[in-house]
């Protein structure tokens, strides 16, 4: 599927344009016509010089600044003309088509095409083009903005059957160069260069789409346990290490209960599960007791 051209160039239809050096030079004749009938009084004056006149106003044309007119005399290619006004044969010449020679925005899409994986998806691009060489583009190829839209549809079912659907996920800076070397190849002959290819979205079936989304998900969960694991690992060989400081320093070890005791007891309400065995090795019964007395004396004193 083509979608359509942003600013189709004038070189396919020639619409008519309104040229205002043709409709003077016709109201010339045909004023200069009357002038002679009034003053002849012969008809055939004013019949000759309105036939003149509307030979003459075929005469001249006018280009715009970016467009190139490519002028055939007797269906044989003479030259091109413009920007600006130019003059032609009349009866003998005729401006095949008007090329537009500025930078032009083209929609592509490939739709249900199979990567190398056979995975289906759809690809929509923009292609921004011009044409160099306006006489190539308007003899060498029939209809070139038709013919570099299929050129750039095709290149690009191309390159997808050729990419796996990770490397177009990820790849689309080197697939767009490459859409844009092959299709510029196959356009230059046509007198066509391709600036830039952009690959705007690329669709993928939903089933296809969850089972990736799952996939990593799983992937992230199973990197976080890795984490946690290696965080576990060296905290139990940083304990390893304290465990000998303390088993040689018992002051070290009293004033760390200590400390872990006012930690736990310092919010209000808390509550401490210790083991006995610490009570006993540690001698923390008294400091423990005093400790739950403050406790109960604040909360006491609260209450009241």
């Amino acid at each position: 599927m083509i979608f359509p051209v942003v600013g189709t160039p004038r070189s396919i239809k020639n619409i008519p344009r309104v040229n205002p050096v043709a409709g003077l030079l016709l109201i010339a004749f045909l004023l200069a016509g009357f002038a002679a009938l009034a003053i002849t009084g012969n008809p055939l004056w004013l019949i000759g010089l309105a036939v003149v006149g509307v030979l003459a106003a075929s005469s001249p044309r006018v280009a715009q600044q970016w467009e190139k007119a490519v002028v055939l005399r007797l269906g044989k290619f003479v030259g091109l003309r413009g920007p600006g006004l130019f003059w032609v044969v009349p009866l003998f010449d005729r401006v095949s088509s008007w090329i537009d020679q500025r930078v032009i925005t083209t929609s592509f899409a490939a739709e249900q095409t199979l990567t190398q994986d056979t995975v289906p998806v759809n690809v929509e691009g923009v292609m921004f083009w011009m044409v160099y060489d306006a006489e190539k583009a308007a003899l060498e190829v029939q209809q070139y903005t038709e013919a570099v839209g299929w050129a750039a549809q095709t290149a690009l079912r191309d390159t997808i059957g050729k990419t796996a659907l990770t490397d177009l996920l990820r790849g689309r800076e080197r697939i767009e160069e490459e859409l844009q070397k092959v299709i510029d190849a196959r356009s230059n002959p046509w007198g066509v260069t391709v600036q830039a290819v952009e690959m705007s979205d690329i669709v993928i079936p939903d089933a296809l789409q969850d089972a990736m989304s799952r996939e990593a998900q799983a992937s992230r969960e199973k990197r976080a346990r890795i984490i946690l694991g290696e965080a576990e690992v060296e905290i139990a060989k940083l304990f390893e290490s304290a465990a000998v400081s303390y088993h040689n320093n018992p002051t070290a070890l009293h004033l760390r209960a200590m400390n872990m005791l006012y930690e736990g007891l310092k919010e209000k309400g808390a509550l401490m599960v210790v083991p006995s065995s610490a009570v006993e090795s540690m001698g923390l019964g008294g400091m423990l007791g005093a400790a739950a007395m403050r406790q109960s004396k604040l909360t006491e004193g609260e209450g009241a």
